[in-house]
């Protein structure tokens, strides 16, 4: 066998070597970009859950706030109807600015503030928001390892023919980056 062709046959195996070796590294963080959706999904499903228990709690204290009330039932069930980690993401986004606003309404109401049920909820969902902003973290993390491997030469060449896509990172709206306004009037 002449050594042209030997070379040739191990610069193909070493091409293809390289090829499988980025392929499964794109699929190995395709993965892990799902799993740290997952985990952010299973707390906005509890913060979801959550919420119903803390709108009756606030409710008995201030029967005449119906605007407030319905705005955060709303802004949940757009979360528990969405399908896609993008629409989750936007309802997930609606659910804090109105629960922000329900603990503001609270704040008039003192003898709700020391409500033993209302505390625990509201000890509840703290730490639920809390895993939230740190697994949104770990996720954008993965994201971009992910989306750097999909961009950058060589590995986006294996990402194209394979059909790779970029993921979307878990953004804060422009009206979450606002405080909100409430009035007791």
């Amino acid at each position: 066998m002449p050594i042209w062709l030997i070379v040739i046959i191990v610069i193909v195996v070493l091409i293809l070597l390289w090829f499988v070796g980025t392929y499964n590294s794109l699929i190995g963080l395709r993965n892990k970009v799902k799993d740290q959706w997952a985990q952010i999904d299973v707390q906005l499903k509890r913060r979801a859950d959550l919420i119903p228990n803390l709108v009756e709690t606030v409710k008995g204290y201030a029967k005449h706030e119906k605007g407030t009330f319905e705005d955060v039932v709303k802004a949940r069930n757009s979360f528990v109807a969405a399908k896609t980690p993008e629409e989750e993401m936007k309802a997930a986004g609606d659910i804090e600015k109105t629960v922000s606003k329900l603990f503001a309404l609270a704040e008039n109401y003192p003898e709700l503030k020391a409500n033993e049920n209302f505390i625990s909820l509201q000890a509840d969902l703290k730490d639920c928001e809390d895993k939230i902003s740190l697994m949104r973290q770990f996720y954008n993390d993965v994201v971009m390892k992910y989306n750097n491997k999909v961009e950058t030469i060589p590995s986006n060449i294996v990402a194209n023919i394979c059909h790779f896509k970029q993921s979307t990172f878990f953004e804060a709206t422009q009206e979450e980056k606002e405080v909100p306004k409430v009035s007791f009037e």
